[in-house]
């Protein structure tokens, strides 16, 4: 499943042509699915109405697979009014981030819990967790996790964290038919064999054939070939860690897909961090 970069033509409008075009590429690799205005999509830069337009487009063109909204937002109500337009479109699921602009109140468990059991209550839509402390400063400790797997409307965590450690408490402790899908591009495999059911990659953006390749060699129980398979993107997984979503975009510009430039204050790459980018994509196998 791939949190899908939002392309941008000329002078920063969504180019919702191009859009359609990767989804059809992405629909051919095989991916499950799609997050739509995720963190990777550069959600925080995007106006309420683009998200919605972006929910629309990839309804249509992503038709028959998962779709998941992204519908990040720091008040219930903001989220839930994202997640209600979502529902209309025909979305799967919620993915719903860990509010933390009021640092201070939002690192308290119960403001977490009171958050994510508001939104299920009312939400049209099932809820995932988005776990992303990188980015929010927020890590949801397990028990809070666990707590929140006991509402029937929240069927799962995106967990961003890369914490094997962390991963492996949450598939070991959370009850069955919970559903943890990780972030971590890098670690893929040691994920999967510490139970977790799928992953949510950045990376699959620009690889998607070889991104597939990790988890349908795991599930097919080559879990050596597995291991192998990411060994061979280990490299390429860290573009958008190390270069931002820049250059996971220009990555895809690589692959022949459309990335296209990010908004600003995301500012362009470097010449020299486009050579180093081409270099971790060098390898035409990558796919």
């Amino acid at each position: 499943m791939a949190p899908i970069c939002t392309p941008f033509a000329g002078d920063g409008e969504v180019d919702h042509a191009a859009l359609r075009r990767n989804i059809a590429a992405y629909c051919g690799a095989g991916l499950a699915g799609f997050v739509v205005a995720g963190s990777t999509g550069e959600a925080a830069l995007l106006e309420a109405d683009e998200k919605l337009k972006l929910f629309a487009t990839v309804a249509g063109a992503g038709a028959g697979r998962t779709l998941i909204a992204g519908t990040a937002a720091e008040s219930v109500r903001e989220t839930l009014r994202m997640i209600a337009a979502a529902a209309e479109l025909g979305y799967h699921a919620a993915l719903a981030i860990t509010p933390h602009y009021y640092r201070a109140q939002m690192l308290r468990p119960e403001t977490q819990v009171g958050f994510y059991r508001a939104v299920a209550e009312r939400s049209a839509l099932p809820v995932l967790i988005y776990d992303f402390p990188q980015m929010t400063g927020i890590d949801l400790p397990v028990e809070v996790v666990l707590k929140l797997s006991e509402h029937p409307n929240i069927i799962g965590i995106k967990e961003s964290s890369a914490d094997l450690e962390k991963i492996g408490r949450l598939t070991a402790s959370l009850p069955a038919g919970f559903q943890v899908l990780v972030g971590s591009s890098a670690k893929f495999h040691d994920c999967l064999r510490l139970g977790a059911i799928g992953g949510i990659l950045a990376v699959a953006n620009a690889i998607p054939r070889s991104t597939l390749l990790i988890y349908d060699r795991y599930r097919g129980g080559d879990v050596e070939g597995s291991h192998e398979a990411q060994r061979r993107i280990v490299e390429a997984a860290g573009v958008a860690p190390r270069y931002g979503i820049q250059g996971l975009k220009y990555a895809m510009d690589l692959k022949g897909l459309y990335g296209g430039p990010a908004r600003l204050p995301l500012l362009p790459l470097e010449e020299g961090q486009q050579a180093e980018i081409e270099l971790l994509f060098r390898d035409p196998s990558l796919s």
